[in-house]
């Protein structure tokens, strides 16, 4: 397998070697054993070299497989998808093929994206590692922890699972072995800043280089503040101009951690008039002032200082994971290989009066039927 053309057609990237062999001293004998190849019928050779043509990895065909010669564009895709769904905050989990015991249609380095709807988009295997990967992906998302999958020959092992690893038997006729890694990549907490004082920059540009989703929140923008689901934190840097506004528009978004930069004496003044008008002391002890006993500091060291206390307080929370689709995919339990199955995909299923058994393959259906009628 050290000739470039039969690596090609064993790849399934090209049944032609390549232009500098084609070039080559030995251009004519390559183009004789690329055409034998071609004789051979299995692949259509128009199809290489049409420009519509498109690779089974394609993402718009629902695959992402990461094959060679052309995973740069299928990993480009895939993480250009990431980064879009970072920008708007989409939880999502990438998997990844990290090991392969052939036979498998996956290859290490495929990959493929999951988000909390359990939609898939790219490739991960077939019909016996997907449902697992989903499902699992799915996990991670809730406990916003990394998850280690083996997937192996059902003589080999018996299901298991500890913390971070999971164990699972498989009977897929291939007789295959796949090890997937599951990464969740959950939102970065979003940190409002509230004024446009030099303090005010300085914090947000802290807080992208700390992992935030740094946004300063002008006075016009105020009245029609919408702040989504999920980690947040508001930080009102006015410096007095209008602390008391944002803070109530900080407050009337119960899910914020709200800070307040102000001295002890102005925070207390602040206080008072949120009482005043008509905020109950429950909602005003919300309030933090982390630079209250700060005298002399900078704006920056201020804004440090604010950032750190934001910081405390999530690391003392935690971080929250993932909102899962209130209705995901239910997997279904394979009777007869014990193999993971969606309902909403797999064709295979027999219904016995008001009961629906599902099935990963035409051949456990037919033989969950065989048993039953024997």
């Amino acid at each position: 397998m050290g000739n470039p053309a039969v690596r090609a057609w064993r790849d399934r990237d090209a049944i032609a070697p390549s232009p500098a062999r084609r070039q080559g001293r030995r251009r004519v004998s390559d183009r004789r054993f690329a055409g034998g190849l071609r004789k051979r019928g299995d692949r259509c050779p128009l199809a290489v070299w049409c420009d519509q043509h498109r690779h089974a990895g394609h993402l718009g065909q629902g695959l992402g497989r990461a094959a060679s010669g052309w995973s740069h564009r299928i990993s480009d895709e895939l993480f250009d998808l990431l980064r879009e769904y970072e920008a708007s905050g989409t939880p999502c989990a990438l998997a990844t093929v990290v090991r392969c015991g052939a036979p498998t249609s996956a290859q290490p380095g495929d990959k493929a994206v999951i988000t909390a709807d359990g939609r898939l988009r790219g490739w991960i295997g077939g019909s016996c590692s997907e449902p697992v990967v989903r499902r699992e992906a799915l996990r991670a998302l809730a406990e916003g922890a990394p998850q280690l999958i083996h997937i192996v020959g059902g003589d080999e092992v018996k299901h298991s699972r500890k913390r971070g690893e999971l164990m699972i038997a498989t009977t897929c006729p291939s007789g295959g072995s796949l090890d997937i890694f599951i990464e969740p990549r959950l939102p970065k907490p979003l940190l409002l800043v509230f004024g446009d004082s030099p303090a005010a920059g300085s914090l947000s540009r802290l807080a992208e280089l700390t992992g935030f989703r740094a946004r300063i929140v002008s006075q016009a923008e105020m009245a029609t503040l919408e702040v989504g689901p999920g980690e947040g934190y508001a930080v009102v840097a006015t410096m007095g101009h209008y602390d008391e506004d944002a803070l109530e528009t900080a407050l009337g978004h119960p899910d914020l951690d709200v800070s307040l930069i102000a001295s002890t004496r102005r925070a207390a003044a602040v206080r008072d008039e949120l009482l005043r008008r008509g905020i109950d002391e429950h909602t005003i002890a919300r309030i933090r002032t982390p630079a209250g006993k700060v005298r002399g500091g900078s704006q920056e060291e201020i804004a440090l200082l604010a950032l750190a206390e934001v910081v405390m307080a999530r690391r003392k929370h935690g971080a929250k994971p993932a909102a899962v689709d209130p209705s995901p995919v239910t997997f279904v339990t394979d009777l007869v290989c014990g193999m993971t199955v969606d309902p909403l995909t797999s064709p295979y299923k027999v219904v016995d009066s008001d009961q629906t058994y599902w099935f990963c393959s035409a051949g456990c259906q037919a033989s969950f039927e065989k048993a039953r009628t024997a």
